[in-house]
């Protein structure tokens, strides 16, 4: 058993509306479920559930919080009795290091790796001892004391950046190849095989959402399917579960830059698919995870 949990930054279950949802207008394999058309079988033999995000409190969920929930299973939102955006604060931190789920299957015994790459000025920055702004999954990490990717790992196909296509990477001035979306989900496939538990980032979709582009919105729908149908794709569902959320709508909702209040979307594949119906909210995912290895 081992399992693949891609996390896609603000994205949730909007309306059919193809005017002001990106996943209504562009063609999609992958994300065929809105909250006011009859339910679709979920792609590849999976099952589309969906995550209430709001955690019992008042407001729009937001990054820092939601993420920490997910990771931890901690309901982050209570503990500051506020939703909050951005990196964590020091209470989320706390929750972070203690709860974090890498850590927790660490302590298992289980084989667990955050996949994303990351730049050098990251390992420049922990060398010199530099204090960093880390989001969630990266406090995630080093609360198991996990190791990074670097650029060296990219360029050998052992991890991906959180922007795929390498695109960001390039115009940063970094020597690395373009990858199209189904070529990094064919190395992202690839690397989950050696792990009993394998995360991957991706938060183009939440800028893309902020910045209220209709086309960029459609564009990263559409690098997103076939990103995912190429991971379903060369993945063995036998062997493999994949798990796809979110931590907050936005990308759903063109028609404001703000995070939404619609559930986000809980995509399971493989073996996770006869434990969806535990899962209602974004509590339920590290539970889910940690039972599914029980």
């Amino acid at each position: 058993m081992r399992i693949l949990m891609i996390f896609v930054d603000g994205i949730g279950v909007g309306t059919a509306d193809p005017a002001v949802n990106p996943f209504a207008a562009a063609p999609s394999a992958i994300f065929t479920d809105f909250l006011d058309a009859p339910k679709e079988a979920a792609a590849f033999g999976g099952v589309a559930g969906r995550a209430d995000a709001s955690l019992g409190i008042d407001g729009l969920p937001q990054s820092a919080t939601g993420q920490t929930t997910l990771l931890t299973g901690v309901n982050a939102a209570a503990a500051l009795g506020r939703h909050l955006n951005g990196f964590p604060v020091k209470k989320l931190k706390e929750i972070l290091s203690e709860h974090s789920i890498f850590k927790r299957l660490t302590d298992r015994g289980l084989k667990s790796t955050f996949i994303n790459v990351f730049n050098p000025l990251f390992f420049e920055a922990i060398e010199k001892g530099i204090s960093l702004r880390c989001s969630a999954t990266t406090l995630a990490t080093m609360a198991a004391k996990l190791p990074f990717y670097g650029i060296d790992d990219l360029i050998k196909r052992r991890a991906i950046y959180q922007d795929f296509t390498n695109g960001v990477l390039q115009e940063k001035g970094f020597p690395v190849p373009a990858f199209s979306p189904r070529e990094a989900g064919e190395i992202l496939a690839e690397s989950a095989r050696r792990f009993d538990f394998c995360l991957y980032e991706y938060f183009q979709s939440d800028i893309a959402g902020h910045s209220q582009v209709r086309g960029r919105a459609i564009e990263e729908v559409c690098k997103l399917d076939e990103f995912l149908s190429a991971v379903l794709e060369e993945i063995d569902l036998h062997e493999t579960s994949v798990l796809l959320t979110s931590d907050h709508g936005n990308l759903e909702n063109l028609s404001t830059p703000l995070h939404t209040s619609n559930p986000v979307p809980v995509l399971l594949w493989g073996a996770l698919t006869r434990r969806a119906h535990s899962v209602s909210s974004l509590l339920d995912i590290t539970p889910l995870i940690l039972d599914s290895f029980s």
